[in-house]
C-alpha cells in the first residue's frame, strides 16, 4: 500500500513537472513522457526492469493502430483535399527517397553493411504523426495555405511505406526474400490486400453504423474500436499492410455521415492522446540510457543525414514541380520529425532479426529524441520567422468535427409553417457561420440530415452553433440584388422598423459583422432579426 502511495505521488508530481516544462519551455510534452519512462526504467530512479522486446512490440503495435486510425478518422478531408496529392506523394515517394538516401549515406559514411544501411534508412523513413499532431495542437499552430493539413496528412499516412520498406530489407537481410519476383509479390500483397480489406471493412462498418441502432449508449464506440483492430489484424493475416488498412478505414469512416460522429471523434481524441502518452512512456521504459552514450555519435550522424540531406532532397524534388515557394518547402522539410513510429519499427527489427551488427533500437531512440527536441521545439519559431503562421484560423479546424466548447452550443428550433426554411434542402439554406444542423426531429423519427434533406413545417431542428442570443426563429434572410432598395446604402441610412436588427451579412463566402457605416452590396445575404 505504501509503495502504491509513493508511486502514484511520484507520477502526479512528474506529470505536473512535465506540464510546466512543456508550457514554459515549449518542449513537446510527448518527449517528456519518453524521459519519464527513462526515469522509471532499469537505469532510472525506480529501476523497473523491462527489456522484453516481443511484449513491447505487441503493446506498441496496439497503440500505433489507434494512433493511425485516429490519424485518418480525425482528418477533415474537405480541408485536406486541396493538398492531398502533394501529401500522398510525400508520404510514399518522399518516404522512399528519404529512406534510400539515408541508406546510401549510412553505407558510404558509417560503413554499415549494405542491407543494414538501407534497413536503418527504412526504419526512420517516416515522419511521426503523434509528434506532429501534438505540436500543432498544443501550440495552436495553424499554417498558411493548407500547410498544416499537408503535414497532418503526410505524417498520418507515411508509416505504411516505412513499414513496407522495413519488411523488404529485413527479408533481404534474413534471406527470406531471395528474388526480385518475391519482392514484387510482397509489395503487391502489402498494397492490394490492404486496399481490399480496407474497402470491405469500411463498407461493413459504415452500413452497420448507419442502419443498426445500438441499444446501449457507448456500444457504437466499442464497435468502432473493434473495427480498428479488425482492420489491422485481418490485413496482416493475409499479407496486407495493416497500418495502411487502418488509416484508410479511419479516413472513410471519419468523413462519412454516421451516427454520433462528434462523440466518436471526441472519444478517439482522448484515447489517442492516452495511447501516445503510453507509447512514449513505454519506449522510454524499454531503453537503457547507459547504452545511449555508446550510440550517440552514430545517431547524431544519421540525424544529420536525414534532416539536412535526405529529407530536403525528398521535399524539394516532390514539391518544386508544384511551384511551392522555397520558404514553404523549407518549413515542410523542418517538420519531418522522427518519433515513436520509427522506434516501434526498430523494435520490430530486433524481434524478427537478432543478427543486426549495431544497436538499432538505441540509435533510433536517441535520434527520435534529437528530432523531437530540436525540430519540434523550433518548429513554431521557424514557422513564425518564415511568416507562415495563420493567426486568423484555428488549426483544430483541420480535424473532423472540431467544436470549440467555449463558444458552441446546441440550439433547438421548431420550424413554423411559414418559415423561410420550409421546403428547402439544407444545402440551399444560408446557415450562420461555423454552424451545422446536427439532427432533425420529425414526429417520432430522428433524421440524420445531409445536404439534400428538405426541412418541413413542424420539424424540430437541432443546430450546433456559436453561442449568441441572435439564434432564434425570427432570423430572416434577405438576398440583395441590383434592384434591391438597400443596395449601396449604409446601415444607418436604412429605414428599418424600430425593433428590427441586422445581425450578420454573408458576403463572398465570408461574414461581415454589421456596423452603422457598413455598406450593403450586390449579392449580399443579410440576416435580419424580426422582433
Amino acid at each position: 500500500m505504501n509503495f502504491s502511495i509513493l508511486l502514484s505521488s511520484i507520477i502526479i508530481i512528474l506529470c505536473i513537472i512535465v506540464s510546466k516544462i512543456s508550457t514554459k519551455v515549449g518542449v513537446p510534452s510527448l518527449l517528456l513522457f519518453l524521459v519519464l519512462g527513462m526515469v522509471f526504467g532499469t537505469d532510472g530512479v525506480l529501476k523497473i526492469r523491462f527489456d522484453d522486446y516481443k511484449i513491447a512490440e505487441q503493446l506498441c503495435t496496439i497503440t500505433l493502430i489507434f494512433i493511425m486510425f485516429y490519424g485518418g478518422f480525425g482528418t477533415n478531408w474537405k480541408a485536406a483535399k486541396p493538398v492531398a496529392s502533394k501529401a500522398f506523394l510525400l508520404s510514399f515517394i518522399g518516404t522512399f527517397i528519404t529512406s534510400m538516401v539515408t541508406g546510401v549515406l549510412c553505407y558510404f559514411v558509417l560503413k554499415f553493411g549494405l542491407f543494414e544501411s538501407f534497413l536503418i534508412g527504412s526504419v526512420i523513413g517516416s515522419t511521426d504523426a503523434a509528434s506532429v499532431f501534438s505540436i500543432l495542437r498544443s501550440r495552436s499552430l495553424n499554417l498558411k495555405d493548407g500547410l498544416a493539413s499537408l503535414l497532418e496528412l503526410e505524417s498520418g499516412s507515411n508509416d505504411p511505406m516505412s513499414y513496407m520498406l522495413t519488411v523488404i530489407f529485413l527479408g533481404l537481410l534474413g534471406k527470406t526474400l531471395t528474388s526480385p519476383l518475391a519482392i514484387i509479390y510482397m509489395v503487391f500483397a502489402q498494397i492490394v490486400f490492404a486496399l481490399a480489406v480496407a474497402a470491405l471493412v469500411s463498407f461493413m462498418a459504415y452500413n452497420m453504423l448507419r442502419r443498426f441502432k445500438f441499444p446501449v449508449n457507448g456500444l457504437d464506440t466499442i464497435f468502432v474500436l473493434a473495427v480498428a483492430l479488425l482492420s489491422y489484424s485481418l490485413s496482416s493475416v493475409i499479407g496486407g499492410n495493416g497500418y495502411l488498412t487502418v488509416y484508410i478505414v479511419g479516413i472513410v469512416l471519419g468523413n462519412s455521415s454516421i451516427k454520433n460522429k462528434v462523440t466518436l471523434v471526441h472519444f478517439f481524441d482522448g484515447v489517442t492522446g492516452l495511447m501516445q502518452m503510453v507509447l512514449f512512456f513505454l519506449l522510454g521504459l524499454l531503453s537503457f540510457p547507459s547504452r545511449i552514450f555508446n550510440v550517440a555519435p552514430t545517431a547524431i550522424y544519421v540525424a544529420l543525414f536525414v534532416t539536412f540531406v535526405a529529407r530536403p532532397i525528398a521535399v524539394f524534388s516532390i514539391l518544386t514541380p508544384f511551384k511551392i515557394s522555397f520558404k514553404k518547402q523549407l518549413l515542410v522539410m523542418w517538420a519531418g520529425l522522427r518519433g515513436a513510429a520509427s522506434i516501434v519499427f526498430a523494435i520490430f527489427v530486433i524481434v524478427n532479426n537478432n543478427s543486426i551488427s549495431y544497436d538499432i533500437f538505441h540509435i533510433v531512440f536517441f535520434l527520435a529524441i534529437i528530432s523531437v527536441l530540436f525540430q519540434g521545439t523550433l518548429l513554431p519559431i521557424i514557422a513564425k520567422k518564415l511568416d507562415l503562421v495563420d493567426s486568423d484560423e484555428n488549426v483544430l479546424k483541420t480535424f473532423n468535427d472540431f467544436v470549440d466548447d467555449s463558444d458552441m452550443e446546441l440550439i433547438q428550433i421548431t420550424i413554423p409553417p411559414h418559415h423561410h426554411w420550409v421546403g428547402r434542402p439544407i444545402m440551399e439554406i444560408e446557415l450562420p457561420e461555423d454552424s451545422i444542423i446536427v439532427t432533425v426531429e420529425r414526429g417520432n423519427t430522428t433524421i440524420i440530415p445531409n445536404g439534400k434533406t428538405v426541412i418541413e413545417a413542424g420539424d424540430v431542428v437541432i443546430l450546433n452553433a456559436k453561442r449568441t442570443k441572435y439564434y432564434d426563429i425570427s432570423l430572416r434572410e434577405i438576398h440583395i440584388n441590383l434592384h434591391h432598395p438597400w443596395r449601396d446604402k449604409e446601415l444607418k441610412d436604412l429605414n428599418l422598423p424600430k425593433n428590427n436588427l441586422i445581425v450578420m451579412i454573408k458576403r463572398d463566402g465570408g461574414t461581415v459583422i454589421p456596423r452603422g457605416n457598413t455598406v450593403i452590396r450586390d449579392k449580399d445575404i443579410v440576416l435580419l432579426r424580426d422582433v
